[in-house]
């Protein structure tokens, strides 16, 4: 049996097998016929009986050879008969099956390729040893990579050192921004993942327009924040002058006076917050602005400004501050964010409440500020959100005690300033646990 085209075989049907069996059978009776005249011939049955036997098992011998031949060489229109060439027939349709299923795998890695290759973002592709194995086109524009430099280590070909420190220290826990290679005017957003047992799949996202955008609204903030600060200066100085001149007896007017009085204030503290902010947001400190603080010296000032704003509360503080422990910081700023934690917890704790204030070494040798309360604590589902700006957990409380929603938010962006993270624990009706835990290399 021939096929036309070996490498599609017709499907396998009931007929093709019965037609295999069938030549089979011929065979065997063509072999018996041979046998019987050999034993007519020889008048001897023994004879014919072997010589079948032998002529059956060359012919299976032949046609094996023969399969053996078509799969070794590849030649399937090679035909084979009989049972042989039944599994010559599953050879070939195993075959085909095979390469259909290499040309829809060769057919889906390129259309992969291809959607890879077109990916807007860098892709990198990095072996163990930050050795770049593959690349696309969005990596050579963005990271100024080429073809060449294939199998080159990437913290070779990008020498910016916040690069190479990223990359030496954990880039897997957080992502890096920086100025793209050779194009100052174009901010990335890079991070690494894990790919596969033992390669990373370095992404990096051109972020120029999301900085444009940021810069924008922080310039509009500052410009408006300045603009109204002189007004609301004026303002106020006139509210309190009308407060305090005798003709304004009449206690519904003096009412009305006080608070105008204090939405003036609030508002004129939202504004030097926003400026502060701004300030934070856009500036980057250099190391003269940073100098050795008496940490003590300034948590005991915190304490005290803390005792006198708890007044009838009569709220219970608790010092365990390490006596011999300073700081490498920028004390303005420092103070500002430590006395936000300390201060809320005061407005945020009844009456009568315990508050304490810890600064101690960590086992590592990091320097560590907590400030724990029994107040009235926090769902989990806000804490994400604190130092977002304006996010208020309860916004008629907040207002009520004289917050700007700009509290934490200031508090982060020194953090960030000092290279410290801050982690908040709490639970509503229990408490809550501001931590600010400063790097080793500034205690």
């Amino acid at each position: 049996m021939q096929y036309k085209n070996p490498y599609r075989p017709p499907p396998e049907t009931p007929d093709s097998v019965i037609d295999r069996w069938r030549e089979e059978v011929l065979i065997a009776l063509a072999v018996g016929i041979i046998g019987t005249l050999i034993a007519a011939v020889s008048s001897c049955w023994s004879w014919g009986l072997t010589a079948a036997v032998l002529l059956y098992a060359a012919s299976l011998f032949i046609r094996c050879l023969r399969l053996l031949r078509v799969s070794r060489r590849h030649v399937p229109a090679v035909p084979v008969w009989g049972l042989p060439g039944l599994v010559q027939d599953r050879f070939r349709r195993a075959r085909s099956a095979w390469f259909k299923r290499q040309r829809r795998l060769i057919r889906l890695l390129r259309r992969y390729h291809h959607s890879a290759m077109s990916v807007p973002d860098a892709t990198v592709v990095l072996n163990r040893d930050y050795e770049i194995e593959w690349m696309n086109r969005a990596a050579q524009t963005l990271l100024g990579l080429a073809q060449r430099d294939y199998g080159l280590r990437i913290d070779n070909l990008l020498r910016q050192p916040t690069f190479v420190g990223w990359l030496s220290n954990a880039p897997l826990a957080r992502p890096l921004e920086l100025i793209a290679p050779g194009d100052e005017s174009r901010n990335l957003s890079l991070r690494m993942e894990v790919y596969g047992e033992d390669r990373y799949l370095l992404i990096g996202r051109d972020v120029t327009a999301l900085h444009r955008l940021q810069e924008v609204r922080q310039d509009f903030v500052a410009n408006v924040s300045h603009e109204l600060r002189t007004p609301l200066t004026v303002l106020s100085g006139y509210i309190e002058t009308l407060i305090d001149m005798d003709e304004a007896d009449d206690p519904g007017m003096t009412r009305i006076m006080h608070s105008m009085h204090q939405q003036s204030d609030r508002m004129r503290r939202i504004v030097e917050d926003l400026l502060l902010l701004s300030r934070l947001e856009t500036s980057t400190p250099s190391d003269e602005h940073f100098e050795r603080v008496d940490m003590p010296q300034m948590l005991e000032g915190i304490l005290v400004d803390a005792q006198i704003l708890s007044g009838d509360d009569a709220h219970v503080f608790v010092n365990e501050i390490d006596p011999q422990l300073t700081l490498r910081a920028i004390p303005r700023e420092l103070y500002s964010a430590l006395s936000n934690l300390v201060f809320n917890a005061v407005k945020y704790t009844p009456a009568k409440g315990r508050i304490t204030l810890r600064w101690y070494m960590s086992d590592d040798g990091a320097a560590v500020f907590e400030v724990e309360d029994t107040g009235i604590g926090i769902d989990r589902k806000h804490i994400p959100r604190l130092t977002e700006r304006f996010y208020r957990v309860d916004v008629g409380r907040s207002r009520a005690r004289g917050g700007t929603g700009l509290g934490l938010a200031i508090v982060k962006h020194v953090l960030l300033r000092h290279d410290a993270s801050l982690h908040i624990e709490s639970e509503p009706g229990r408490g809550s646990l501001f931590r600010v835990r400063f790097p080793v290399t500034m205690s």
